[in-house]
């Protein structure tokens, strides 16, 4: 056999190989059963509202649980003057995490979602619940747990992009119609403001926001924001789902919804929300949003596309 032809077969089988590998790379498996383990410990701190005590040990917690997986952990702090009473001062601390910080590619992820709880349950059937803070099993931990399981799994194989997790403060202090008296109501993420405000030299290819996604009865229609501003994102992460046969995702525009996506997109991000459209109508803002309203299979829903995107990228 000619020594041309010997080299050339070597060459082709090398390219071979290569592109085997790079076809059939493994991809982790998405815990759910471990998600779920994630937002029963941060209920088990009580209302993570800001100022409480609950508030307090689930930042330490996170912070050091973030830090078992994450090449980089930092809190952003800030201070927040409430619109009511000036005299009322919240402290609040962003999370902001980083995954492989100098991945094969150049591209960063952006997984993003709230990690505190709503001071009063104003949405409770019952009057006397009003003033009281809630758990936020779905909403405020969900979102968290799914994100906690993927720098888990993301430790352990990480993917050809970059990764960072934020988890954004006193999201939920907003009151109604807060858009129309800014001046004088309190708004809602007003971490994701601070953030946006502060880091507008941060650009990640995308990001995907998590906001309720934990509920047994888990509906994810498309978020009108999203589409409007990040319509090739909403299309990869539908189509995923699609593809992998998730029925909680249903590629159906309805509601705008300002949520922490929104001041990442005004600076530039095209981010979008995956948030359960559904919850708003059953227990959002009540005492009865605690974990058993929460299922493992629908945090698993939402983990399994996420790994999918990313290591698809």
């Amino acid at each position: 056999m000619p020594y041309r032809t010997v080299i050339l077969i070597i060459l082709f089988m090398q390219l071979n190989s290569v592109t085997s590998c790079d076809l059939f790379k493994p991809k982790p498996v998405f815990d759910g059963d471990s998600a779920m383990r994630y937002l029963e410990k941060q209920c088990s701190f009580g209302p993570r509202n800001p100022g409480s005590e609950g508030h307090r040990q689930c930042l330490e917690y996170l912070t050091e649980e973030l830090k078992k997986y994450c090449d980089n952990v930092s809190q952003q702090h800030f201070l927040y003057t409430d619109k009511r009473d000036t005299t009322k001062k919240l402290q609040g601390t962003n999370i902001i995490a980083s995954i492989n910080l100098q991945p094969k590619s150049k591209k960063r992820i952006l997984l993003c979602a709230h990690w505190d709880t709503r001071p009063w349950a104003d949405k409770d059937p019952l009057k006397e619940n009003h003033d009281k803070p809630i758990l936020g099993a779905n909403d405020g931990a969900s979102g968290v747990a799914v994100l906690l399981e993927m720098a888990r799994i993301l430790k352990q194989q990480p993917p050809d992009v970059g990764v960072d997790i934020i988890l954004f403060d006193i999201e939920d202090y907003g009151e109604h119609n807060a858009e129309l008296y800014p001046d004088s109501l309190n708004p809602y993420c007003i971490g994701s403001q601070y953030f946006a405000k502060n880091n507008k030299n941060y650009f990640p290819a995308y990001g995907i926001l998590l906001d309720m996604v934990g509920s047994k009865n888990l509906d994810l229609p498309i978020e009108g924001f999203s589409y409007q501003n990040a319509k090739e994102i909403v299309n990869k992460v539908w189509d995923t789902a699609k593809k992998l046969e998730k029925p909680a995702f249903r590629k159906s525009i309805e509601q705008s919804i300002y949520d922490d996506h929104v001041p990442l997109q005004q600076i530039g991000i095209p981010c979008i929300d995956i948030i359960d459209m559904n919850f708003f109508e059953t227990y959002h803002h009540t005492l009865a949003d605690t974990p058993d309203k929460c299922s493992a299979e629908s945090l698993k829903q939402v983990g399994d596309v996420l790994v999918e995107v990313l290591y698809n990228e």
